[in-house]
This record gives C-alpha cells, structure tokens and sequence, in this order.
C-alpha cells in the first residue's frame, strides 16, 4: 500500500463540518460533507506551502514531501532514496551535528521520515515554542545539507540503512517476498524493479558523487511541498516561511514520469525456502493501473470484496469451507507510474499451496457467478465517513496526508475529494475492472515455504533468486564511525540562520473529565471533545491472561477471539456487516491483565454502536465450529512466532523473569500444549466467570456525559459484579541476575539482545521516578543506548529501553538487533553503559530530562486515543484526575541524587539478565568470551538445552 494511502487510514482533525445527519441514523453512506480549511500558496523558489491553522492544542506539526523515491534511482545504486533519507537527518551548515535526531525529542517533540516508491517525507510534532526552531532545521536539511556531507559520515550512515534493511527484510518472515515480486513483475531497468529498501551490494557501493548527485537533482525547492498545521497565526507564519525557506535553491525542473504499466505477458510461479517462516505462504500479483487512475477506486472496493470482510468469496472458500488458512487478504496498491492487485493466503502448518490456490479459484468463480453483494458494498463506502475522520484526526496526520496529496495530486484536500468519488463507485465498476484488470490476467504468484519444506511450494514454481548476506565473525568494512566534522564553506544568506529562541513556554493542563457510576457501582470517566463527530470508548474487563488457569493459559485470549465471531442471533460475517454499515468498529481483545472491548463509531451512531456491543456482550455465539475456527486460528498464529527471533527472544525474557508458574512468564496467548487441550465448554465456563469482574468503561469524543451515561446503563445487567479479583501469583525470586542466556536461530543476520531485571508495579512510589531516570538512557532515538550503538556506531538500526505499566511489578529491558558480527561489542557497551549510568548523571541530564518530559505532555492528549489512555491510567492505577501535572511536579522536585539513587537500586547492572537471539556457530564463542563464564542455551520456547 502507498505510503500515502497509510496516512488517510491512520489519524484526523479540526474539520468545518457542514454535515447533516442522514435522516436514518443507521445509514453512514451519505456522501461527505466538510471542507478542510487550509491556505497555499508559492515562494519564488518554486516551494509550495500550505498552512492550516489548529488552535486545539499547543502543538505545531511540519511536514516536507519530496517529489523522489525509489523510482529515480538507477540500477546498481538501489535504495539510494531511502539512504539519501538518512543522510539529510545528519549534518547540516547551521545546525549542530546529530540535532535532528538527538535535540527535536529532546525539546519534547517527535520526528521521522519515511521513503517509499515514489517519494520520501520528513515530519515533526513539536511543542509551539520549539516552531521557529524547528523551522531553522527542516530548512537547514533541505537547503543546506550536502556541502557539510562526509566519506565518514556516509560509510557509518551505510551500516544504518544495512542494519534496518537486515531488521526488516533479512532477519524477518517473508521479508524478501517483495523483493522477488517486483523483480519478476516488472521489466529489468523498470523504476519498480527494485525495492525502496535496495540490495546490500547497491548500499555497500554508496559514494559521496553519488550523494551530491541526487541532492542536486532532486532536492530543490520547487520539487517539494511544505505543509505546516497546529496552533499558528497565518499571516505571521507566511512571513517565517519566507524567511527561513525562500533562499533554498529551486533545483532543476524535474519531469514527472509517465505512466510505465508492467507489460508483464505471462504468468510467472517462483518458490523460497524462507529460514524464518514456520507457515507458507501463496501471494498472487497482478499488474494493474496507476495513481489518480478512473478505475483506481474501484480496484480499491474490488480488494475488499474478493477478501476484506467475512462475506467475502475468499474468506468463506478458503477459510470457512476448505479450513486452509486463519485469514485471507486481497488490496490493490497504486502507485505514481503503475499500481498492482495482490492476493494474499498465509497457511496453517503444512499447507499444500496447491490446495490454496485451487481454492482461489473456486472463490472466484464464485465471484464470477454471484456478483458484488450490494450490502458490502453500502458498508465499504459506510466506513469511509469514519476512515477519513480518523485519519485527519492529529495535526500530524492533517500535515503528512494534506503535504502527500498536494505534491501528488496537485490538491491538499484530496484526502476529501477521494472519499467523496468512492461514493459514487457502482457494483458494476467493481465487475468491471474485475474483468479488466484481473480475471484470467498473467500474474506473479510466490510460494515461500518453511525451510525443508519446499514440497508445499506451487507445482511447477522455478526457484527464485534472492541475494542473501553471508553471516561472519568479523568484518573490517562495517567497523566505522562518523569522523570528524568536514571543512565546508557556508552558503551566504541574508538572515542571521543560527538557532532561534524558544518561545513562550505553552500552559499543559489536562482536559477536564467526568465520572459517574452506573448498575452496581461499574466506573464511567470520560472526555468530552467536539472537534469532530466522531467517538471512541472501550469497555475493560480485570482478568484478561491473569485470570487464565495456568494449564488453560489462552483461555481468554481464545474467549476474546470467539466474541468477534458473531453472536447467538448473527453470524461472523452478519455481525462484521452490521458494524460496518452504520461507519463503526468494534474489536474484543486480551492483554495480560484485562479483556477489552474498544470502538469507534460516528457520533450520531452512537447508541446503535453500543446495542451491538451490549449483543456481543450478553449473546455470545457458542458454535462448535466457530471455536474450532477461532482455536485453529491461534494455533497457527502461535506456530508461525516460532521463527521470529524477536518474538523468541521476547518471551523467553519473561520465562526467565518470571517462570512457568506464573502468568507472566507464559504469553497472553498461550502455547501450543495449553490451546490444544481447551473446549468450547472452557470459554463457556471462563465467561461466566468474566460476567463477575466489574468492568470500567471509557468515553472520549463528541458525546456527551448524559448521553454516554444514558447508553452504557443498558450494559450494566450484564454484569452480576463482584469483589471477584483475578488470583495473585507470587513471583519467583530472582536469582538469575548476571545470567547470560543465548538462543540458537540458525542464519540470523542480526543478534537480538535483552538484558534486564524485574522493577516494580505501575502504582509503586518508585515507578514514576524509574521512569523518569531512565528517559535519558533509552527513552527514544535521542538516548544514550541510540545515540551510541545506531548514531556513533552504526551497529543496529534502534536500541531502547523501557519499564512496562501493568499491576504487577515489571521489568526493566534495553532491547536491540545489532548486526551479528557487532554481537559481542554491543553487549560490552550495554554492560557499561548500564553500569556506569547513575554515576555519570549529571545536572544537565537532569534538566534536560525534566524539560524533556514535560514539554512531551503537549501532545498527550490530542487523539481520542491518547485521551482514552488518560482515563485508563486514572481507572487503572487508582490516579487523580490531575495525575499529569501531579507527576510534572514530581518530577521537578527530582534532584540530581535522586536519579543517582534511583539508578543505583533499580539499575544495578549485576543484577541484569543478558539474552541473546542470533546464530550459534558466529556468536555463541563471541557470546561467551563477553560472559566470562558460562552461557546457559535455551531453545526457542525458553527451554534449557543440556
């Protein structure tokens, strides 16, 4: 899927609504009705600028798009783009090297980047005070970057992209799977051919010619859109603009390109032998249009007929009558120049794929035969009211998805336009392309199979080529480091361009929430916001994996699964249609320590919404086959974490914290021996002991506190709650500190690494204050653990350390992927940094820290989601309703001894467990020179191996 495309799914904002309710509150397809207030305009150097005033919170969003992707690079420099990415985040002419970085977060704000096939993004949030400086960097980066570039700095930033492209791709399931698609779909030479990520050997051959050449061509002015959203004054805004971005050189006129379809002319069947799938996996690729293509839309609602609901021909084939696969996915994605459509069946365990695709094509036959059910397609344009909603939510979705659509569709608000054209998409269109683009068209169709088990692959598949890295003990070349800041001459300009003050300081202040108790005492607390017509709310059950029986562990995650499909008076697929056709979603989940019942719904389908849930609720659906479906389901998901070395290492770190005699050290889950052995009978008897929990309810949106209440009190005779409590297990003493564990993943081109110890509950008077001292060593991209093992070393791609909330005491983890051959290394320099970490605090970490932390809470509560995080954490843990500011003046009244002394018991290095995920034959003997002592072997479920 674009990139584009994620964003108009991801969040949303202030709108100038001018909606009126359909006159039948069930019926969320009326077309959209609101305008998205913006005002562009164009500097002399060709820039583009849009600016949208959102005055909700203290909080600024900016947003540059580049009009270049994979798709300018030239073969032998793939993955130029995306590198090119991470360069422009390093030095600049006016700003101090590694601020982009290291100094946005730590002035409470949030930063990244992104490239994809047809373009690269830089965005930031920040506070208001930080706008005019983060105007001074993102000019500084488009504008006067390249002259302060050096060979050192490119060759460490190469060992960045290498160790990403390993996390992701090498070191992953599946993760050459794109890779073999686009080099057999496309034409040799064609811009898609290759992926955004690009070849090792491409990124090993980097130079610094390369670099200012792509700049030179690509980075200038009027190839670029700049969109900035939040709390700004327009006019005083444009004159910034001007100033810090109106003497960037416009650059070359760069030509867009033409459409470049595949021309692929026949079918094409390839197989691989994947060291990291434990379940196979058929994909089918079929070239189709572009971009802003007429028939782009309907591919879009063809994708979620054929396979996105339960009432798809796709899923009732493959899943419900062959009982093939747990789930089934078919999406088109679209692209600048050429777009594909992709069918997508990841198996149970030992899945012939020749049986999937037979049962492909009876699926489609059926589609042939039967047509677009018209209620599938009233709910898919249903759920377009709320998809655009949530995905101009934020100021930073409002900035990324209005910065994309100009640079690509000339328009910031066709986010709008788009859903207003999906409205007027007809069953016959959807037939249509169908016969077009897809029905009996030559494809690429992949089988990537388990290691050994190549008999699964299509019949008749050729083997496909994959360029693997060689794992090795030692190599010279990756041992690098930035160097030196480079001798350059600054570009003249006629503003002074070194670093701006901050501004006023912006006033943090929760938003006011209310409470009230409805049947026999359950807790309702809600926010009340009327940005948008939009609500979310969940209702959370105590228990959730800590109530499970230990030798029933999956029991509830099992139950939560069941409740989504269907209840005693609709199936599955009535239950999803019914939920979709009024623009809602409703989801029941398990955590470790509660069920969850979270959704999102229209505001004036509101009560509706919560009638369904209250059906889920009280009719649960107890048919035979659906728990056999649901159980199979996590069998699979529980065969195919097997091979993820980052989910091995995951839970075998908390069989070490915690045993198997507790809940904590067996996943939420569960394992293969527990599933296996529950019935039907086991949910049963576990829901009715779930009915005795009292839950707690939370609300936040455009919704009042008397409508709310008024909604949720129909749910309270579900409950016949108790003082039931889910039962407490001891937590075995920890005897394993200064323990170094290793788990053999042959192959693996990264080590995963854990090392920590067990700290305290949420509500413990320590936990705040071991938060707090430990922001500085992991706490996001600007910590120490980051600064020293990506930034200064080049060894992984991120590395960070945390402290998990929850009502039992958690532990502390640093956790990385660090290539292979830096194992040892990255453990000495982790062993240190923890062990010297309260000793070498200092003043300046202090207030930094405390600046840090606070000025972050401006952008605590903008989404509906972050507000339902407020109230889950006032519920929860017992919090005031100002717990905020409480803790803001908690942390202010922290000393430098106080985090010294914090470090010192909470941190204490010796008591740390080491865990290591890699290959055994390069790291075991490097491993165990670093333990100075033994390395006890786990196998991948946490077992020892004698």
């Amino acid at each position: 899927m674009k990139l584009k495309h994620l964003f108009l799914l991801g969040s949303m904002a202030i709108l100038t609504a001018c909606e009126s309710a359909p006159a039948d509150p069930q019926d969320a397809s009326a077309a959209v009705g609101f305008e998205l207030d913006y005002e562009k305009f164009t500097l002399d150097n060709g820039l583009e600028v849009v600016l949208h005033q959102d005055t909700s919170d203290p909080i600024v969003a900016v947003t540059t798009v580049i009009h270049a992707g994979s798709n300018r690079e030239k073969p032998g420099r793939t993955g130029f783009a995306h590198f090119f990415e991470h360069m422009a985040f390093n030095d600049s002419e006016n700003v101090p090297r590694g601020w982009n970085r290291k100094a946005i977060p730590d002035w409470g704000g949030q930063r990244n980047g992104g490239t994809w096939s047809d373009g690269t993004i830089y965005y930031e949030v920040v506070p208001k005070d930080a706008f005019d400086k983060i105007l001074w960097i993102d000019s500084d980066r488009l504008g006067y970057m390249i002259n302060t570039v050096t060979q050192a700095a490119l060759d460490a930033e190469i060992q960045v992209v290498k160790n990403e492209k390993r996390q992701r791709y090498d070191n992953a399931p599946y993760g050459y799977t794109t890779e073999v698609i686009r080099k057999n779909l496309y034409p040799e030479g064609h811009p898609y051919s290759w992926t955004t990520i690009g070849l090792l050997p491409d990124l090993q051959a980097a130079t610094l010619e390369d670099l200012k050449e792509f700049y030179t061509e690509y980075y200038g002015a009027a190839n670029a859109t700049l969109v900035i959203a939040g709390d700004i004054d327009i006019e005083e805004t444009k004159e910034k603009v001007e100033r810090w971005f109106g003497e960037i050189r416009r650059g070359p006129d760069v030509e867009p390109l033409p459409p470049m379809p595949a021309g692929l002319t026949e079918t094409k069947q390839l197989w691989f032998e994947d060291n990291f799938a434990r379940l196979p996996e058929l994909r089918i690729t079929i070239p189709t249009v572009e971009d802003y293509h007429p028939d782009a839309l309907a591919l879009n609602v063809l994708g979620q007929i054929l396979g996105g609901s339960k009432n798809s021909p796709l899923y009732r084939e493959i899943v419900e009558t062959r009982e093939l696969a747990p789930n089934v996915s078919s999406f088109s994605s679209v692209d600048e120049i050429a777009g594909t459509f992709t069918i997508r069946v990841r198996g149970k365990a030992d899945t012939d794929l020749d049986d999937v695709m037979d049962g492909i094509e009876t699926a489609l036959a059926d589609f042939e035969a039967n047509g677009v059910d018209p209620n599938d397609l009233k709910r898919i344009k249903a759920e377009q009211e709320t998809i655009l909603y949530s995905g101009l939510s934020t100021v930073l979705g409002k900035s990324n998805t209005m910065a994309i659509d100009n640079e690509f569709a000339g328009d910031p608000a066709y986010a709008i336009k788009q859903a207003e054209l999906l409205t007027a998409v007809t069953a016959e269109d959807v037939m249509r392309v169908y016969d077009t683009y897809i029905n009996d068209k030559p494809a690429v169709i992949t089988s990537f199979v388990p290691k050994g088990k190549a008999d699964l692959a299509l019949e008749n598949s050729t083997l496909a080529e994959v360029y693997i890295e060689e794992v090795r003990a030692d190599n010279a070349n990756e041992n690098v480091t930035r160097g030196e800041i480079g001798a350059f001459e600054k570009t003249p300009s006629k503003y002074d361009r070194s670093e701006p003050p901050f501004g006023e300081l912006p006033l943090v202040k929760m938003p006011d929430v209310w409470e009230e108790s409805i049947g026999d005492g359950i807790r309702v607390l809600g926010i009340e916001n009327s940005e948008i017509p939009l609500v979310s709310f969940d209702i959370t059950i105590n228990g959730g994996g800590s109530l499970d029986p230990l030798d029933q562990k999956g029991v509830s995650s099992l139950l939560a699964r069941l409740m989504n499909e269907g209840t005693a008076n609709r199936t599955a697929a009535e239950l999803e249609q019914a939920i979709g056709l009024i623009g809602s979603g409703i989801n029941v989940s398990a955590s470790a320590e509660e069920i969850t019942i979270s959704a999102t719904s229209l505001a004036r389908n509101f009560e509706e919404t919560v009638a369904l849930i209250g059906e889920i609720l009280e009719q649960p659906r107890w048919e035979e086959a659906d728990f056999e479906r649901v159980k199979s389901a996590a069998l699979t998901s529980i065969t195919g974490r097997e091979a993820n070395p980052n989910a091995i290492a995951s839970l075998a770190f908390y069989k070490l914290i915690y045993g198997e005699g507790h809940p904590l050290g067996l996943p939420t889950d569960g394992v293969a021996q527990t599933v296996s052995a529950l019935e039907l009978a086991d949910l049963q008897a576990h829901y009715d002991k779930l009915k005795t929990m009292s839950p707690r309810i939370h609300i936040a949106g455009d919704i009042s506190k008397a409508r709310a209440t008024a909604a949720f009190a129909t749910l309270a005779d579900i409950f016949a709650a108790t003082d039931a409590a889910p039962p407490v297990y001891d937590i075995p003493a920890q005897t394993k500190g200064g323990g170094t564990y290793f788990i053999d993943v042959p192959g693996s081109k990264q080590s995963v690494l854990y090392i920590g110890k067990l700290t305290v509950p949420t509500a413990h008077p320590d936990f705040n204050k071991i938060q707090f001292t430990n922001e500085k060593l992991g706490g996001g991209i600007s910590g120490d653990l980051a600064q020293t093992l990506r930034i200064e070393k080049g060894y992984t791609y991120g590395a960070y350390s945390s402290i998990g909330n929850g009502l039992t005491a958690r532990p502390f983890i640093a956790g990385t992927s660090v290539r292979a051959n830096a194992t040892k290394d990255s453990l000495t320099i982790i062993e240190d940094m923890i062990a010297t970490y309260g000793e070498t605090f200092s003043e300046a970490d202090v207030e930094t820290t405390q600046s840090k932390l606070i000025k972050e809470n401006t952008r605590a509560f903008e989404s509906l989601n972050a507000k339902l995080g407020t109230l889950r954490q006032i519920s929860k843990y017992g919090k005031s309703k100002s717990y905020v500011e409480d803790e803001q003046q908690e942390l202010l009244s922290m000393g430098l001894d106080d985090f010294k002394a914090v470090a010192a018991q909470y941190l204490d290095e010796e008591e740390m467990i080491y865990l290591i995920v890699g290959d055994k034959e390069t790291q075991f003997g490097p491993v165990t020179e670093f333990a100075t002592g033994d390395v006890i072997e786990l196998d991948i479920y946490g077992e020892r191996v004698e």
